[in-house]
């Protein structure tokens, strides 16, 4: 699984510090992710992403430059197929994403092990999506009752991921 506590440049994530500083501020994803990229902790802006069982807009955006962003992708907790394996997760370092963080499945976890991002998601699936592009890009999305919305900051280590209107100081 997972190895280093690796996040931008600088900062420090300690998602039990910022909770207790600003717990009025913050939203709590409390679904049981898992870790898989190389980067436990992690944080950025967020981009979104909304699709079922298909990973081809996954691609699609993790081709460009991350810029430190974060994607949710919330593909539904959908337990049928992995939205994420090791060639998207080594893209998504190789192109400055800070971290993905998936309401889904991944697999190829030795291999995510190696990518230089954040990636938590529920659980691994050996079977993989198709591929048909389906998905909406920047959306608000609500995920285990939390809305998530493009632009707002994730903050996310191995205690959990927290979500907040704006970078927290």
């Amino acid at each position: 699984m997972a190895g280093t506590s690796e996040t931008t440049p600088g900062e420090l994530i300690c998602t039990a510090d910022l909770s207790d500083a600003y717990s009025d501020e913050l939203a709590y994803l409390g679904l049981a992710f898992r870790d898989f990229g190389k980067r436990l902790a992690f944080s950025g802006p967020i981009l979104t992403l909304d699709t079922f069982e298909d990973n081809g807009a996954l691609r699609e955006l993790l081709e460009s430059k991350g810029e430190g962003q974060v994607i949710v992708v919330d593909g539904h907790g959908s337990a049928r197929c992995a939205l994420l394996g090791g060639n998207l997760g080594e893209l998504a370092g190789a192109n400055g994403w800070a971290g993905i963080v998936i309401n889904g499945f991944v697999r190829d976890t030795l291999e995510l092990a190696e990518a230089n991002v954040g990636i938590k998601a529920l659980g691994t699936h050996p079977k993989k999506s198709v591929k048909r592009g389906v998905g909406s890009i920047n959306v608000p999305l609500r995920i285990d009752g939390v809305n998530i919305y493009p632009g707002a900051w994730l903050y996310a280590d191995a205690d959990g991921v927290l979500i907040a209107p704006q970078k927290l100081k």
